[in-house]
C-alpha cells in the first residue's frame, strides 16, 4: 500500500513540473525557439535543394529513357543494354532523393510543431536519427548535403543536452528508434509508389517497344 501511494505520489509531481519546464525551455531565455527554427529553416533550404536535384535527374532520365528506346528500335542490343543500366542507375538516384526530401519534409514538419508544443523527446530524438540515416543514404547521390545535415544534427543534439541540463533529464537518441525507423519507411513506401506511379517501362533490350509479345 505504501509502495503504490509513493509510486502515485511520484507521478503526479514529475509528470507536471516536467511538462511546465520544456515549454519554459521553448518560451523562455534559453532561446530554444530561435535554434529550432534555425534548423527547419536550414532543413527547408536541403529540401529545396533535393527538389532542384530531383528535377536535374528527371531531365537525364528523359534524355537516356529516349536514347534507349532508339536502340531498341534499332536493334542495337549493345547501346540498348548500356542505356538501360545508365537508366536504372539514375532512377536509384532518383529514389534516393525522393525518399531522403519526404522523410525531411516528416521531420521538419514535426520541428516547426515542437516551438509551440515542447514535445521534445517524441520528435527532437527522432529527428536526429532520421537526419543521419538520411545523411548516409544522400552521400552517394548528394555528398555535397553531408555537411549541412551533419550540421543540423549537431544543432539538434545540442537542443537535447540543453534541455537535458535543466529539466535534470537524460533522453535516450537511438540513432536507429522504433519511430526513426517508422518515419523512414513510410518515406521508402511513399518514394516506391510515386516512382511506379510516374516512371515509364524501361524496354526490353530483346525486342522492340511496339511489340505486345
Amino acid at each position: 500500500m505504501s509502495s503504490s501511494k509513493f509510486e502515485k505520489g511520484w507521478k503526479t509531481e514529475e509528470k507536471e513540473p516536467f511538462g511546465k519546464m520544456v515549454r519554459e525551455t521553448v518560451r523562455g531565455p534559453q532561446a530554444m525557439r530561435p535554434q529550432i527554427q534555425k534548423a527547419t529553416q536550414q532543413l527547408g533550404n536541403e529540401i529545396t535543394r533535393l527538389d532542384q536535384a530531383m528535377g536535374r535527374l528527371k531531365q537525364r532520365e528523359n534524355s537516356i529513357f529516349k536514347k534507349t528506346v532508339t536502340a531498341v528500335q534499332a536493334h542495337d542490343q549493345e547501346s540498348s543494354k548500356a542505356y538501360s543500366n545508365e537508366l536504372a542507375e539514375v532512377r536509384k538516384m532518383e529514389k534516393i532523393v525522393t525518399q531522403s526530401r519526404i522523410a525531411l519534409e516528416q521531420i521538419n514538419t514535426r520541428l516547426q510543431t515542437v516551438t509551440e508544443i515542447g514535445d521534445f523527446a517524441s520528435t527532437i530524438a527522432p529527428a536526429i536519427g532520421v537526419i543521419k540515416n538520411v545523411r548516409a543514404t544522400l552521400g552517394e547521390a548528394m555528398p555535397d548535403a553531408q555537411g549541412t545535415l551533419g550540421e543540423i544534427g549537431a544543432q539538434l543534439n545540442s537542443i537535447m543536452v540543453d534541455v537535458g541540463q535543466i529539466t535534470g533529464t537524460t533522453f535516450y537518441q537511438a540513432e536507429n528508434s522504433e519511430e526513426a525507423n517508422r518515419i523512414l519507411a513510410e518515406a521508402s513506401a511513399v518514394a516506391e509508389k510515386r516512382m511506379a506511379d510516374s516512371l515509364p517501362e524501361v524496354p526490353n533490350t530483346g525486342q522492340s517497344i511496339f511489340t505486345s509479345e
